[in-house]
């Protein structure tokens, strides 16, 4: 009961105190006067119209702007580039996701559009935008599932008590200061027609996601699976993303209704899907699912499978909380079946991440003008907008770490594994800027906080993490002549 006790009160005094404090900043926010309507510039410029066909050549280039056509040539530049700045990215030890979404900013107007503005508005008119944006949306939301496939609740719950501490703490505390930034940014890059309750909420939120896909790659990297630290940052990662997960849900409820009443009905709503999917849907689709295989039918599975994202999606969007949450929730009630996960999750990822994913990462960069950001003072904003990010994600986890027993090697090297945001930042930018919460500007600084934190990691890890070498008995060899290398010394990575 003890042990309970100095466990739970900590953690209940951390959420309340935060809690009070992120309440009594938003309703003073709330009293900021609103900016009136301004007119929006598009960075992207429209196509150009089409010229009558005279010559065969004149009918060749008409055929080339057919939106098939277009469509076609921007996948396939689209992953020429993400593939050469993917194994840029490998080459240097980052992640290729890294290289990925530097490929998506360099095609948009932060430098092709800067260099050669004739070809990028040629390339990527706005009119087509459209499409490129449904392609990114599919393969997020089949991404999305993928991730909740990854979600392992026993783990979780075999390290709750110090796991979801972590985790929570590196949540509460970046969204208080996020929360308390927007305080300050919101007069002069508050959107117009956009009050600061859902301004304050989004950057709040933006500050305190994790990327989970990305901390898994770099622990896999770097051979940690299996140790403490390991096991530990996958945990807390884990946890960090179920809860970050919901409160997006919430915060978009939030964003989208026109009053406390719908908000409240969508909420509701949402809870009853989550219940409706862990409790009656869950049960079904494992024993359908577990028949399938065991009679040898794979292929029925996958058409399940698919099927259920899609609807799950529709619900989730239906209901007001954005379709990635669905497809999220349809890969968290996946049969927990390891054979079954990994056989689902080959099939899904190679269209996904190979083919689809690219494509967000090129549409967000599109949407992203570093050029926006060309003064002085708004260097300073983007400043205070990484000081913030690091300082609540790897701060807040670190000494929590350190406070539930870690060693401060441990607790620096979860706080920097946490810290990674990479492609789970730029969704949640992306829903922010198509609710039109987050302007531009700030959604430019936002893409880049979550590149910068993402490529720190690894460098940041080589800094701080010092993994202890535990020496083994030392054996005795009988004839120095013939030393067996298994009765030599040997020690062991923790």
């Amino acid at each position: 009961m003890s042990t309970i006790y100095k466990s739970v009160v900590p953690y209940l005094l951390v959420l309340s105190v935060f809690g009070f404090l992120i309440w009594f900043i938003v309703d003073k926010g709330s009293h900021l006067p609103v900016r009136e309507q301004a007119t929006v510039h598009s960075t992207v410029s429209p196509v150009a119209a089409s010229t009558a066909p005279g010559s065969a050549w004149e009918q060749w280039l008409q055929n080339l702007q057919h939106p098939l056509a277009l469509l076609l040539l921007q996948v396939m530049v689209i992953l020429v580039t993400a593939s050469v700045f993917g194994a840029i990215a490998k080459a240097v030890k980052q992640p290729a996701v890294v290289g990925e979404i530097i490929a998506g900013i360099c095609l948009g107007p932060s430098l092709l559009g800067w260099l050669w503005p004739g070809s990028s508005q040629w390339l990527f008119p706005a009119s087509s935008l459209q499409s490129l944006l449904f392609l990114g949306q599919i393969g997020l939301a089949f991404f999305m599932f993928v991730v909740g496939m990854q979600i392992d609740a026993g783990n979780i719950k075999s390290k709750a008590r110090d796991a979801v501490m972590i985790s929570h703490v590196s949540i509460i505390f970046p969204f208080f200061l996020g929360v308390m930034l927007a305080y300050f940014l919101y007069p002069s890059f508050g959107p117009a027609g956009i009050g600061f309750l859902p301004f304050s909420l989004f950057m709040g939120i933006a500050m305190s996601i994790t990327a989970f896909p990305v901390l898994a790659r770099i622990v896999q990297e770097r051979k940690l699976t299996g140790t403490p630290l390991g096991n530990m940052a996958l945990t807390c990662a884990a946890a960090d993303d179920v809860t970050a997960w919901c409160l997006l849900a919430a915060v978009v409820a939030i964003a989208k209704a026109g009053s406390l009443v719908t908000c409240l009905i969508t909420i509701g709503l949402a809870v009853v899907f989550i219940f409706f999917m862990l409790y009656v849907i869950k049960p079904v689709l494992a024993g359908r699912i577990k028949r399938l295989v065991g009679n040898g039918n794979r292929q029925p599975v996958v058409a399940i499978v698919f099927i259920t994202v899609l609807l799950s999606a529709w619900i989730a969007e239906l209901i007001g909380i954005h379709a990635l949450f669905g497809a999220f929730f349809a890969g968290v009630i996946m049969p927990s079946n390891v054979n079954i996960k990994k056989m689902i999750a080959d099939k899904v990822e190679d269209v996904s991440m190979l083919l689809l994913l690219p494509i967000f990462f090129a549409f967000t960069g599109l949407r992203t003008h570093i050029g926006l950001i060309g003064e002085q003072q708004l260097w300073l904003t983007f400043g205070a907008i990484m000081l913030v990010a690091v300082g609540g994600k790897l701060g807040g986890s670190a000494i929590t770490a350190r406070a539930m027993g870690q060693s401060w090697s441990n607790s620096l090297a979860i706080g920097a594994l946490m810290n990674t945001r990479g492609l789970m930042e730029l969704v949640v930018l992306n829903i922010g800027y198509e609710l039109g919460i987050l302007s531009p500007g700030i959604f430019a600084m936002m893409v880049l906080m979550a590149l910068t934190t993402t490529f720190m990691t690894g460098p940041l890890l080589n800094l701080v993490y010092r993994p202890e070498v535990r020496p083994t008995k030392r054996s005795v060899i009988v004839d120095p002549g013939i030393a067996d290398p298994a009765l030599t010394d040997t020690a062991t990575m923790s």
